[in-house]
């Protein structure tokens, strides 16, 4: 008796069977692998060879095993590269975030003109980041340049030429960016922010809770995956943006601006290294998918 049950239930396993959630799959699974899967594994293939294209001895590929983490890790040029990457994601990600929630809480009320502001809000991200670029380019311009005015007018009394001084053209590169990405996290602060449940707001007001208490006890906690989400892509994003360091400072002054991005475009296209090149974009892939599954094995902990 089990055992005719048992082949019941294959033949019908066997009748439900259908090829069309397989093929319907199989686009996203070929466009996965020849733009995802193959292009990382490519770059770890060539990380382990020293190939530089710009130098007829190296022209052919010469297998050197980890040899190229070895060089590039006991650069210290490189290291300060990455320093300026670390200071860079520390100085835009948590500024731009709470930036994008302070809008998102400004604009998150019935108030004469709300999409107007959220339009203004938001209008930056909808630039390109070149055009924004050129825009500050203008704005950080030595002696009549608007942010300048702006600072004099507020007493300030420092360096104006801030993208030729190697103390400020970091800072400028980060300002450029927490302007144009704020709008962008606002949006997702907002969209979380409109799904969160009324009835609880309404007990915490009837409970004598003030605004301070709500942000703090009901909000924020309710948000949390939402900032998990936007901390995630924002540091992402932090990573692979390197458009406005071409336009405002080229990386300089005396490499002060260089983040890794920028350092990877010119390994493999200004000295046309393809070992490092490939060394680099495996670092890359390596630190962003480790800080992606942490941040999100966090997010799960804390809920559970």
């Amino acid at each position: 008796m089990y055992v005719e049950e048992v082949a019941l239930n294959i033949k019908v396993a066997r009748k439900r069977f259908s090829p069309l959630p397989y093929l319907l799959l199989l686009p996203t699974v070929v466009f996965v692998a020849l733009f995802t899967a193959w292009p990382v594994l490519l770059s770890i293939y060539q990380s382990l060879f020293r190939q530089r294209m710009n130098i007829a001895r190296f022209r052919e590929p010469v297998f050197i095993g980890l040899g190229n983490y070895f060089e590039l890790f006991s650069d210290p040029y490189f290291r300060q590269v990455v320093l300026n990457t670390v200071k860079y994601i520390l100085g835009t990600v948590p500024l731009s975030i709470a930036l994008g929630l302070l809008f998102a809480l400004l604009v998150n009320r019935r108030i004469r003109g709300e999409g107007l502001f959220r339009l203004a809000f938001f209008h930056p991200m909808v630039l390109p980041m070149v055009s924004a670029a050129t825009i500050w380019m203008f704005f950080f311009t030595p002696g009549y340049g608007l942010f300048n005015t702006a600072l004099r007018t507020l007493g300030y009394t420092g360096p104006e030429n801030w993208t030729g001084n190697p103390s400020l053209a970091l800072v400028a590169v980060m300002i450029v960016a927490i302007w144009k990405n704020s709008g962008y996290y606002m949006i997702f602060y907002l969209a979380g922010m409109q799904n969160l449940p009324a009835d609880v707001y309404e007990a915490a007001a009837l409970d004598g809770a003030n605004g301070w208490q709500i942000l703090w006890k009901i909000t924020l906690p309710l948000l949390r995956r939402t900032t998990v989400f936007i901390t995630t892509i924002a540091v992402i994003d932090a990573f692979r943006t390197v458009d406005h360091i071409f336009v405002l400072t080229r990386g300089g002054p005396s490499r002060a601006s260089t983040v890794l991005l920028f350092e990877l475009w010119l390994e493999r296209f200004e000295y046309q290294d393809i070992g490092v090149s490939a060394a680099i974009t495996v670092i890359f892939i390596v630190v962003l998918l480790a800080f992606t599954v942490t941040n999100f094995l966090i997010s799960e902990r804390r809920e559970a």
